[in-house]
């Protein structure tokens, strides 16, 4: 008999190249998925994928969900948002899938528990503690989460895989590009304009570029590293996945045909500070944190214990992901 794989956010950027390798994998017998919206696994050619609509805030529709499965992949977590519904969601619903699941556990964090803090060693270990920073919901959350995870599971002799990946990208896998300062400007400006200001020589958006290096990794290598953990073939822990190399905001906008302009790492810090310090901003702006320090990872233990080699490179990843975004 084959494995019975519950899977939460089979529809998000994510979830869909898991449950997408989990259907390749002769391993796996059944999948039974749950997410808020409609989704149709036979548009995808999925043959072993269950669906079924439900949230993760309701504990007896994650009851149902993980009823049966030998492993349990939380996928589900809310990135962008406010922090009050963030925490709503991605604390209490991830309780309730930790609490609920009744063997095998895969959670998928972010190299964002880390925190982004001056100390930080570099290149990150799975041994550094995942503090989190408060300034920053997305990152606070994921920390509050593997302390939760922990908590939860502590003494009940389930095994736990905790994956880290970085930025996850690719051409499914597009927030970062549609997040970019100038996307929701664009998205409301009449066509006719767009194409006059696009035909201005030189006129393209700007990014500023403190310096900072960050890495990405391809959602279907995130996907292969989630394949293992289910499998359970690899002793239970932490794993950072990230893709090799590093790319900067030069890179980035190099990929988007926009202009990067060097500014002072100082000049991030200061405005990150100001952020923190005026009331009733949007809850988007604490992403800037985000650019303070370096946040790349040794993946060294992926690949030694888990088996995991990535196919994708940073700069190939983002070459996907800006192809896919000009596609539409």
């Amino acid at each position: 008999m084959g494995l019975t794989v519950a899977v939460t956010g089979p529809t998000g950027e994510i979830g869909t190249a898991v449950v997408g390798a989990l259907e390749r994998d002769p391993r796996v017998d059944r999948i039974v998925g749950m997410a808020r919206r409609p989704f149709d696994p036979a548009a995808h050619g999925w043959h072993r994928t269950e669906y079924r609509r439900g949230d993760v805030l309701d504990r007896a529709a994650v009851d149902g969900l993980v009823a049966g499965a030998d492993v349990v992949v939380h996928l589900a977590f809310m990135i962008m948002g406010s922090r009050a519904e963030g925490e709503r969601v991605n604390l209490a619903g991830s309780r309730n899938v930790f609490a609920a699941a009744p063997g095998r556990l895969v959670y998928t964090s972010s190299v964002a528990a880390y925190g982004y803090h001056a100390d930080n060693p570099s290149p990150l270990t799975e041994d550094v503690p995942a503090r989190g920073s408060s300034e920053h919901y997305y990152s606070a959350q994921k920390a509050a989460c593997e302390r939760l995870l922990h908590d939860v599971t502590k003494g009940a002799g389930r095994p736990v895989y905790v994956l880290r990946p970085s930025i996850v990208a690719g051409p499914d896998a597009t927030i970062l590009l549609r997040n970019l300062p100038w996307e929701p400007v664009a998205a409301r400006t009449p066509e006719p304009l767009r194409r006059l200001l696009g035909a201005v020589p030189g006129l393209r958006p700007v990014l500023p570029d403190p310096g900072t290096r960050f890495q990405l990794v391809h959602h279907d290598d995130v996907a292969a590293a989630v394949v293992l953990a289910a499998l359970g073939d690899a002793p239970p822990g932490a794993y950072n996945l990230a893709g090799d190399g590093d790319i900067g905001m030069a890179d980035l906008a190099a990929a988007v045909g926009a202009h990067a302009v060097p500014i002072p790492a100082e000049l991030v810090g200061l405005t990150a500070e100001l952020i923190d310090f005026l009331p009733y901003l949007p809850a988007k702006l604490e992403w800037i944190h985000a650019a303070r320090h370096p946040m790349l990872m040794d993946t060294g233990k992926a690949r030694r214990d888990l088996g995991w080699t990535p196919r994708h490179t940073a700069a190939a990843t983002l070459a996907a992901m800006a192809a896919a975004h000009r596609a539409g």
